[in-house]
């Protein structure tokens, strides 16, 4: 069977009218019977790179046994001039994570997909130890199995403690090989439960690749760091 942490996350393409902007990564997060598109604030709208996408499609599977069937769905950014997406602040600022609800009655009845839930958040960070083993699923620079319309998965450690947010911010860091288009990404650490159907648990949502100003590009590597919103923010956004 494929595993389900596979069907969480879909592929965000960014659109102006009909040209295509960019690529980026997505999830499904589901608080009662609201299902969302979970992804980076930045891939919707981005002020500095004067990026403002009007609509994004998205990737469902419609058959689980022949994983080649699936639809395009297009979700409109605004409506009336007002941005239909939903983003936070905290003390410290804008937090990069943006949710936007996906409306059921315009989906297909067969659908093939699983949802995070209020359920996959952990309530405290205790447990997870510096250099912790998770994942971060989504589709860098665009690639994944196009054929079977899933996710890759890409190994990461937390490079910072999830008990302290890293300088104040509401982000942790992790440390991982990513690319373009794995903004909006599931950072996810596997539950401990062997009786759990879906033995996940979200952390964050991978927003960005983390440098330092004054590295010398000829003499120093990139330092392979990201930040990782945390998903709790996620709770205030699905209200």
């Amino acid at each position: 069977m494929t595993e389900s942490i596979l069907f969480t996350a879909t592929p965000v393409k960014t659109f102006l009218q009909n040209q295509h902007l960019t690529n980026a990564s997505g999830f499904f997060f589901e608080n009662n019977s609201d299902l969302f598109l979970v992804t980076s604030r930045h891939v919707l709208f981005d002020s500095p790179s004067n990026h403002s996408p009007d609509r994004i499609e998205i990737e469902i599977h419609t058959d689980r046994i022949n994983l080649a069937s699936s639809i395009v769905f297009s979700i409109p950014l605004y409506e009336d001039g007002k941005s239909l997406w939903r983003q936070g602040m905290d003390s410290a600022g804008e937090i990069d994570v943006a949710v936007i609800k996906i409306e059921r009655d315009l989906l297909p009845e067969k659908l093939i997909y699983t949802a995070f839930t209020p359920n996959h958040l952990l309530e405290s960070y205790d447990q997870i130890h510096l250099g912790s083993s998770m994942l971060i699923v989504g589709f860098p620079l665009g690639f994944h199995d196009s054929l079977h319309h899933l996710p890759i998965a890409r190994h990461a450690i937390n490079a910072s403690s999830l008990e302290i947010r890293f300088k104040g911010n509401g982000y942790f860091l992790t440390d991982a090989r990513t690319h373009r288009g794995t903004s909006g990404a599931a950072v996810v650490i596997r539950s401990d439960d062997p009786n759990d159907d879906f033995p996940w648990k979200l952390l964050g949502v991978h927003s960005a690749r983390l440098d330092v100003d004054n590295r010398e590009i000829d003499l120093d590597e990139a330092l392979g760091l990201n930040c990782a919103w945390y998903a709790d923010i996620l709770l205030t956004l699905v209200q």
